[in-house]
């Protein structure tokens, strides 16, 4: 039998855990709204050399929040890991978990490279040239880091369908939006990075967390 105070303490628990699944995607979101606009193709030097002249404060403190929001998504995803094990998944968010947080750490590097162009704008030296420079090992990290993520995402994908506490047709959105969550991290074109991105990673996360908080909610408590 569950004491209240066992049970006060599962609730402390379970709050923390959808706060924290629901600030990832949040954190994420402020970060690439906040990002300088780059709409078409990427890498772009001379769009990137444009957007950081136009305000290079901007351009470094969006960055720095664009690897903080990577950090917060791989926790959002430890604790939605944490929550489908509850729900009865024993392997599948545990593989999945690996490659999320894998995928975010190199998805974080990217940000770093970025200070790049903050370095040369601030010492007079040719900020498209240096983008040039960087290119390569740009794409690399990006598409690297993505196929993992979105290998890790689609493993999320189906431990939702097949574990979630919430209704057939939800858990089927919810792992949709993870997919497209991950996919869109592998399609190197602004809208889709700085845009489809978060929107998909708010429908992905927010119904989990909203779906612990309920779980929370329903849990009677019962005295020894």
């Amino acid at each position: 039998m569950y004491t209240d105070l066992d049970q006060t303490t599962r609730d402390a628990a379970s709050r923390k855990m959808a706060a924290l699944v629901a600030i990832g995607p949040l954190a994420l979101v402020g970060a690439l709204l906040w990002h300088p606009p780059l709409h078409g193709r990427l890498p772009d030097s001379e769009a990137v050399a444009h957007a950081a002249a136009s305000d290079i404060t901007r351009w470094g403190l969006s960055h720095l929040a664009a690897a903080i929001a990577s950090a917060m998504i791989a926790l959002a995803f430890i604790a939605v890991r944490g929550h489908l094990r509850q729900r009865g998944d024993h392997s599948l968010s545990a593989a999945g978990l690996g490659f999320v947080v894998a995928g975010s750490t190199l998805y974080a590097v990217l940000p770093g490279m970025e200070f790049a162009v903050l370095a040369a704008h601030e010492t007079g030296a040719d900020v498209v040239a240096t983008q040039d420079a960087l290119e390569r090992w740009f794409v690399m990290v990006l598409m690297g880091g993505s196929a993992l993520f979105a290998v890790g995402t689609l493993l999320f994908a189906v431990a939702v369908v097949r574990s979630a506490a919430m209704s057939r047709g939800r858990a089927v959105l919810v792992a949709g939006a993870l997919v497209v969550f991950g996919l869109s991290r592998l399609v190197p074109i602004g809208v889709v990075q700085f845009y489809v991105q978060p929107a998909a990673a708010l429908l992905a996360l927010l119904p989990i967390a909203a779906e612990i908080s309920a779980i929370s909610a329903r849990i009677p408590r019962r005295a020894t």
